[in-house]
């Protein structure tokens, strides 16, 4: 979510060359940087209610087969929760030492880029349900995104569209922060706002036709299996089913 009011925290994201430059500068020029105070130093310390209200992702797909991840965050506290913040990996020590989200890390010493996707994150993603703008900036840690202040009573319900580029069976986890420096941390009813999906990816692509429009389409109907992931959210049960084998995690 860009904030409301401002400027967009995707100023927190990490172009080497720039980032390599103003560290430069501010070594020298602390003034000029405003003393090189960081975006989040003012994070309050205390615990934020949250529920997860929706917790979606298929867990049977195929490669080259689009899928969505949908979750849904709300602020059930009394008070604004003051950066929502999202971060998803692959669990296992590959998922875990991996930079991005949707990633494993290849053990093989000396490759120049040992992440390998397992999905591939579209363009302008995530987005806002029923929203066409990107949301969620990008920060310091590439797996975690920023969604910003969260007021009493509102939710965020997040979607990433990605694409499967690597058989296989994983779990993907996410977790939900109150803020970024860990001083503000989200609570659910039973324990952390977090959550897994267990997803088996085939080799076998998937089944294509043509529609009344000519436009090339997967055909539904191929997948009918849904299944409830393992987390804690503190919320309503949510869970959605489609012909892809969409799955609600808990």
């Amino acid at each position: 979510m860009r904030r409301t009011g401002g400027e967009s925290r995707r100023t927190r994201q990490r172009p080497l060359g720039a980032g390599l430059v103003v560290g430069l500068l501010c070594t020298g020029l602390l003034a000029a940087c405003g003393g090189g105070k960081r975006q989040d130093a003012n994070e309050p310390e205390g615990k934020f209610p949250v529920s997860i209200v929706t917790a979606e992702f298929p867990t049977r797909q195929r490669l080259a087969e689009t899928s969505f991840l949908r979750l849904g965050v709300r602020n059930s506290g009394d008070k604004t929760v003051p950066g929502l913040a999202v971060t998803i990996s692959i669990a296992g020590k590959e998922g875990r030492s991996s930079v991005r989200p949707f990633s494993i890390r290849d053990p093989q010493v000396g490759l120049a880029v040992p992440d390998r996707p397992v999905w591939i994150l579209e363009n302008g993603y995530p987005r806002l349900a029923g929203s066409s703008e990107p949301a969620g900036a990008e920060t310091a840690n590439v797996k975690t995104f920023d969604f910003g202040p969260l007021k009493k009573g509102k939710a965020v319900k997040a979607v990433w569209k990605v694409t499967a580029v690597k058989a296989g069976n994983y779990k993907l986890t996410y977790r939900i922060d109150a803020g970024l420096n860990g001083l503000a941390k989200a609570v659910t009813a039973d324990g952390k706002p977090v959550g897994s999906f267990a997803v088996q990816i085939s080799s076998v692509p998937p089944q294509t036709g043509v529609n009344d429009k000519g436009e090339v389409v997967v055909i539904q109907g191929q997948h009918g299996t849904t299944a409830v992931a393992k987390g804690k959210q503190g919320g309503a049960a949510v869970v959605h089913s489609s012909g892809q084998g969409s799955s609600g995690s808990k």
